[in-house]
């Protein structure tokens, strides 16, 4: 299970009676090294006037890199985090992760970073086995 979920929080959703906030709390204290990147590159972003922050330093681990991509890949935890932070989020290989402006989702630079293009440029041989 990517998620550390209590018996109480499994309960409510059992009947559907989970809030978005319950969720979040959930992401950030099962996937703490998630949650602090993803909150740091909102931090960056929320510090000036880019339309996009990014992280490229790798995971210090593959536990690290694991809970990356369990928040990343799933479109219930990302799309938690993306409300939570008011951002759209985008990734790249193992650990690359930018926070967008929701009004920048229909910018070149968006487009330019989630394009086949951008994955490949972003790629070297060390990342191959991220």
């Amino acid at each position: 299970m990517s998620l550390d979920v209590s018996a109480d929080l499994l309960a409510k959703a059992e009947t559907g009676d989970v809030t978005d906030a319950e969720f979040v709390e959930c992401v950030r204290t099962s996937l703490p090294y998630a949650w602090e990147m993803i909150s740091g590159v909102v931090t960056d972003l929320n510090t000036g006037d880019a339309v996009f922050a990014d992280n490229v330093i790798p995971p210090p681990d593959e536990q690290a890199r694991g809970q990356l991509l369990r928040a990343l890949a799933s479109d219930a935890i990302r799309g938690g985090l993306e409300r939570h932070f008011g951002v759209k989020l985008a990734f790249q290989n193992c650990h690359r992760v930018a926070a967008f402006r929701p009004a920048a989702v229909d910018s070149d630079r968006y487009r330019a970073f989630i394009s086949p293009v951008g994955q490949l440029r972003n790629q070297s041989p060390e990342l191959r086995d991220c």
